[in-house]
């Protein structure tokens, strides 16, 4: 299996939060997950960066 590691950005505030690490073969679209991002306070969603 091939893992990589990626970072996770809040798509609200650009902030780079959270790095990850996910299968390049099985997923091979950008993730997307809601997350908390502790400067704006909230829950929001959280983009895959390069």
């Amino acid at each position: 299996m091939v893992r990589v590691g990626i970072t996770l950005a809040c798509s609200d505030c650009k902030q780079r939060n959270y790095q990850a690490t996910k299968d390049k073969k099985k997923n091979t679209e950008k993730m997307e997950v809601r997350k908390y991002c502790k400067f704006c306070n909230s829950h929001t969603i959280h983009k895959e960066i390069k």
